[in-house]
């Protein structure tokens, strides 16, 4: 008798456990799938650019590191400050949808002129003007998918959408080996293809996301005031430090390809083991930032970070350290990007939740410009080994601060979304 009532009780829980997950699966929106295609379109065709890029800057128009840096932080950073303006728009006029949607427009223009662009000046400013389209449409877009989904399902639906845009970020680089190789190594083919992702992902947006109704916001001013709030205030320091401190991509996976001699055409395919364990664990990263608490996620994230760090200055080679450094590189990833804008969505009103997201992110971008500056000196002045062991360094100092920034709210229970970062 007892055996069947144990039985009964693990059916009972089966039945439970099948609910809960369908539950969860019906708290991501429909919008933000639709947001989670066009992201992934779009990436298939940023990604293209940026798997080549590292490649037809050093080798191909001959970079030093310095001037990579400068190039690679630029490209990074450059679209920083117009999110405010970006988000400010869209929450002024409740206008996500079509100020996202100029965004992308843009970075679409700019992928055939890079066809054009052959000296590094030209080059510099097509990729500005690729990254100030993202940068206008990064901060709606964000709050579309907060606006979309209840608090305690943020986590969820950022790494849902993460999820298909590590998928465009997993078959771009795919997309352009396959290119570059059957076009001999030539580089417009690349641009062109990469033009027509760009095209097709505005059209998903255009005929598939809808625009979510909700409060116009106020000036300037009224924005800014979002640093107002203590627990925001230090979430934005905390992104800051740990930003300028991050060694960006592309100096990962050219350390990677120098440490262990990897043929130039496959360089390339090195982002794709980012984008594969990104994929995989974005989701469930989001599941576990949502129950546990996102915070502790976002700085478990860094800490993968850190351990890239100590592999590449390690005596480890060869496909082990390539499969190591890639797999931490996507969990770096996948418990930080999202989870961080699920941490902040809930401490904004709606009337300012693009233009709050648009602060934290531009002090992030701009942190980590002046972060790929920093790297690119070390490296010039001291050679790579020293200066990541520097940046090593300066991770886990920035670590530890942004631990006892966000350590105030540990004593919060994971059920409070609202206040849980």
């Amino acid at each position: 008798m007892y055996l069947s009532a144990g039985r009964v009780a693990d059916a009972a829980g089966g039945v439970a456990r099948r609910d809960a997950g369908r539950r969860a699966l019906r708290l991501v929106a429909p919008n933000v799938v639709a947001l989670g295609a066009v992201s992934l379109i779009t990436d298939v065709s940023a990604e293209m650019v940026t798997a080549v890029l590292p490649l037809y800057l050093v080798a191909g128009l001959g970079l030093s590191p310095l001037a990579f840096g400068f190039v690679d932080g630029l490209y990074g950073g450059a679209g920083a400050l117009v999110r405010l303006a970006g988000g400010h728009l869209a929450d002024r006029r409740a206008r996500h949808k079509l100020v996202a949607g100029a965004g992308y427009a843009l970075s679409a223009l700019a992928k055939p002129a890079l066809m054009a662009a052959g000296s590094v000046p030209a080059v510099a400013a097509v990729l500005v003007a690729d990254r100030v389209g993202k940068g206008v449409r990064t901060a709606p877009r964000d709050a579309l998918i907060s606006l979309s989904s209840p608090p305690g399902a943020q986590g969820r639906a950022f790494g849902l959408h993460r999820a298909m845009d590590t998928t465009g970020a997993l078959l771009g680089p795919l997309v352009a080996f396959a290119v570059l190789s059957a076009a001999h190594q030539d580089y417009d083919p690349v641009f062109v293809a990469s033009t027509c992702f760009a095209v097709l992902g505005l059209l998903v947006l255009w005929l598939f996301v809808r625009d979510r109704d909700g409060a116009a916001g106020g000036s300037v001013r009224a924005t800014l005031t979002v640093l107002r709030g203590a627990r925001f205030a230090r979430l934005c320091a905390s992104a800051a430090l740990l930003g300028v401190s991050t060694v960006s991509d592309s100096f990962v996976y050219l350390l990677l390809q120098r440490a262990v001699d990897l043929p130039v055409r496959y360089f390339p395919l090195l982002p794709v083991g980012t984008a594969a364990t990104y994929l995989l664990l974005a989701v469930p990263l989001g599941v576990v930032a949502d129950r546990a608490g996102r915070g502790r996620v976002f700085l478990a994230g860094h800490a993968f970070l850190l351990l890239v760090y100590g592999l590449l200055l390690s005596p480890l080679g060869g496909a082990a350290l390539v499969a190591g450094c890639l797999a931490l590189h996507g969990a770096f990833y996948a418990a930080t990007d999202g989870v961080l804008m699920a941490i902040a969505g809930p401490l904004l009103p709606e009337g300012t939740r693009a233009g709050g997201l648009a602060v934290l992110q531009t002090g992030q971008a701009l942190a980590r410009f002046g972060g790929s500056l920093a790297f690119g000196a070390a490296w010039t002045w001291w050679g790579p080994h020293t200066a990541l062991w520097a940046g090593a360094v300066s991770l886990a100092t920035a670590g530890a601060c942004a631990a006892a920034l966000l350590g105030a709210r540990r004593s919060a229970g994971p059920d409070r979304q609202e206040a849980e970062a």
